[in-house]
């Protein structure tokens, strides 16, 4: 039996092409607000072993996806904040459909933000091997436009750790 799901909105923007070079800032939240990956000490992240497993898994994508940058990025005991830039990606938009065809023969389509965060996601849960749900079902993204939008959200992801409690995910267990 299927379970009814809420109809659900994309929180992606209508018609944008996220395998295209440029800047994401994204952000992905841990089940329940559950507090998994260490502590926030004296205003600096104290990771836990668990923590350390995600921090391998994001310095990966690099590997995984020669053609992406990682920038500023903090792990949160209960989420994660990061800035991707997709870079030199010669394929992008190759094998977008065409008249809704795929041109088949060519070479598989560039990978999004979406397939980006989508294997880190599922690696870092594999790799935990828990007996509930690791991530949240989405993750928040947002386009960097500009200079000073990087700047402001490179600042906020640097400073997370010294502005934990007054943070949205905040959250102790009691």
């Amino acid at each position: 039996m299927v379970k009814d799901l809420p109809n659900r909105c994309s929180i992606r923007l209508q018609g944008y092409d996220y395998s295209q070079d440029g800047l994401y800032y994204v952000t992905i939240c841990v089940q329940n607000k559950v507090c998994l990956f260490g502590e926030v000490k004296d205003g600096e992240m104290i990771l836990n072993e668990a923590g350390r497993m995600v921090d391998d898994e994001w310095q990966y994508l690099r590997i995984k996806y020669p053609h992406i940058k990682l920038h500023e990025y903090v792990i949160m005991p209960n989420h994660f904040h990061g800035i991707v830039e997709i870079t030199d990606n010669v394929g992008a938009g190759s094998a977008r459909p065409e008249n809704g065809q795929f041109n088949i023969g060519r070479a598989n389509p560039a990978p999004t933000i979406g397939n980006i965060i989508g294997y880190f996601k599922y690696q870092t849960t594999k790799k935990l091997n828990l007996s509930f749900r690791l991530w949240q079902r989405n993750y928040y993204e947002h386009i960097i436009r500009n200079e000073q939008a990087y700047e402001n959200i490179a600042g906020y992801i640097l400073n997370n750790p010294y502005n934990w409690k007054n943070d949205d995910y905040y959250y102790i267990r009691k």
